[in-house]
């Protein structure tokens, strides 16, 4: 009960973040430069996020979308960490048009509980 609870709601937030970013078409390529994401990857990210979240949410493959979940969400989070290090703060981009707020820690610290959330689902599956 509990691993499919944490993997519902990592799911959702998973879809809403792809959706957000598919939502806003030509301005996720831009806020993902601004992040230092590597080009190759920008146009899969928001289809990634899609797939993981509904794997997720449907509980088809369990445990494996919650690991692959907190493997995207520790390459997400070591990402925006190296553009804060840089002293550099754009907007997130996180949930496309949900998150024009500049960057910030409190960003990396809501990466860390998406993370825990991926524990939990596959360490109870």
């Amino acid at each position: 009960m509990i691993a499919t609870a944490a993997s519902v709601l990592l799911g959702l937030v998973f879809l809403v973040a792809g959706a957000s970013k598919v939502a806003i078409r030509h301005e996720w390529p831009a806020q993902a430069a601004r992040l230092g994401a590597p080009a190759l990857v920008v146009p899969i990210v928001p289809w990634w996020e899609i797939v993981v979240g509904a794997l997720l949410v449907v509980g088809l493959g369990a445990p494996w979308p919650a690991a692959v979940a907190a493997a995207t969400l520790v390459v997400f989070t070591v990402l925006l960490v190296g553009v804060l290090r840089r002293g550099e703060h754009p907007p997130c981009a996180c949930f496309g048009g949900f998150s024009a707020r500049p960057l910030g820690w409190g960003q990396v610290a809501r990466n860390g509980g998406f993370l825990a959330l991926a524990v939990v689902a596959v360490a109870a599956a």
